[in-house]
């Protein structure tokens, strides 16, 4: 086997075992933590840290320690953050939290480094378009990546099913599931009854050991870039200062386009947010109990990897009008439909309905966004990615900020309104890009869409 192919696996059964572990975590946190809404904070402050984290930290830490060793050490930040759940609390899980929102940039811009220069390289030698060999080594790493959503909710389904004391939720108990969930720990008692601590500990057992394992995969098998490689690289990677790049992100607003996509972007972070802090907590948690959420979870990372990949293909023949047409109908009709559903255990087939739609509408924001940020911006393109980073974390802080200080049905209404003015001011940098250049198709200029963006998965 090609020794950069070799490289590439090894990277990409990295992420797949570190985020089998993270994904799992994250989309339990609402339910499993949910004393003072520790949970859903710890999140917050996470993607706080994130933001802060991209700013700054990459290009320092790829500098310095090389590609192979900043892959390594950021991901001993997520295992940190295993860690803290043993034993969670304010002065457990909030700094460990922080501590991953500072790994969590340099692992993912270590990983574009490296697969970008193993493609390089390897297109060097073998003659061909460094662009195709490029783009294929990511769709081998999303391939594998994109199902740790899967077996990360699979372990902790498995697991907490186990439990021995099965609740019976009462009618009464039931009225407190659903968008006008009781802002108390009722629901925390009732379908949510906690599963017992040696079923926690042998969870956070089998995580933190496939964080473990990730990183002896990484230390072991991967190759350090050889050093003209990575000074080629540290060049184009640092030419502009951490000022200059700081400074550029937000000259990027200048651009009208830049400015009307900000709630499109925040929408984005505050769809994902909803989904993994408050319908895990207040529909399924509650009405279920705890062991269905990685059932549910399973649902909607199967749908939105497999919608993923359609949509990257089909968009050159629909266009992206058209898929963000069908996302924001689809999302509407959830919205709408969580508005009046009262959750209750023999409706079961409902409760993975809503993840599958779900998925379907985070593919289409997910390529497509990403897709028309590409497009759009092609001249400019490390100050507009860094402000999608930016605005879609700030949606995650927000959407994990407020989850425990309203009832579900004021977020749903928030979701409506940010989703509607998203689509007013997509219309309109639509609109203005068929005013710049009419005749010209904008649809299907390049290639629309592709794998997730980072933060999706942080």
């Amino acid at each position: 086997m090609d020794r950069n192919l070799k490289n590439v696996l090894v990277i990409s059964f990295g992420f797949l075992l570190l985020f089998t572990a993270y994904g799992g975590l994250q989309s339990l946190q609402s339910s499993l933590n949910s004393e003072e809404g520790l949970g859903v904070a710890s999140l917050s402050v996470l993607y706080a840290a994130l933001i802060l984290s991209s700013m700054f930290l990459p290009p320092i830490l790829i500098e310095k320690l090389g590609c192979k060793w900043t892959i390594a050490i950021s991901m001993c930040c997520y295992i940190a953050f295993s860690l803290g759940n043993f034993y969670a609390s304010w002065y457990t899980l909030i700094p460990t939290s922080v501590i991953l929102g500072l790994g969590g940039a340099p692992l993912w811009s270590a990983k574009c480094t490296y697969l970008t220069i193993a493609g390089t390289s390897y297109a060097e030698k073998a003659g061909k378009n460094a662009k195709d060999i490029i783009n294929q080594y990511f769709g081998v790493f999303f391939l594998v990546f994109q199902s740790s959503g899967i077996w990360g909710n699979l372990i902790s389904s498995l697991i907490l099913s186990q439990s021995s004391t099965k609740v019976n939720v009462s009618e009464e108990d039931l009225s407190c599931c659903g968008a006008y969930n009781c802002l108390t720990d009722t629901t925390n008692t009732t379908g949510s009854a906690k599963p017992a601590n040696s079923l926690i500990y042998t969870l956070l057992g089998v995580y933190t050991a496939s964080g473990v394992l990730a990183v002896l995969l990484v230390i072991i098998f991967l190759d350090q870039i050889k050093s003209d490689q990575a000074e080629t690289e540290k060049e184009k990677l640092e030419a502009p200062s951490f000022w200059s790049t700081f400074l550029a992100t937000f000259r990027h607003l200048k651009d009208k386009r830049q400015c009307l996509l900000i709630p499109l972007t925040m929408y984005s972070g505050f769809e994902q947010g909803f989904l993994s802090g408050d319908y895990t907590k207040v529909y399924v948690t509650c009405a279920l109990g705890i062991q269905y959420v990685g059932y549910v979870m399973i649902c909607f990372a199967a749908v939105n990897s497999l919608c993923s990949l359609l949509f990257g293909k089909i968009s050159q023949f629909t266009g992206r009008k058209l898929l963000f047409a069908l996302a924001t109908v689809t999302n509407t009709g959830c919205i709408i439909a969580l508005l009046l559903w009262k959750p209750h255990p023999k409706q079961l087939a409902v409760f993975f309905v809503f993840p599958a739609l779900w998925g379907l509408s985070d593919a289409v924001w997910q390529t497509q966004t990403n897709g028309l940020y590409g497009i759009l911006f092609e001249k400019h393109k490390e100050a507009a990615f860094a402000n999608y980073r930016l605005w879609e974390s700030l949606g995650f802080v927000i959407a994990f900020g407020y989850s425990t200080k309203l009832q579900a049905y004021i977020k749903l209404y928030i979701l409506l309104s940010v989703l509607v003015l998203s689509m007013v001011t997509y219309g309109a940098v639509e609109y203005l890009e068929a005013k710049s250049s009419p005749g010209t198709p904008t649809a299907a200029k390049k290639e629309n869409g592709g794998p997730h963006s980072q933060e999706t998965h942080m």
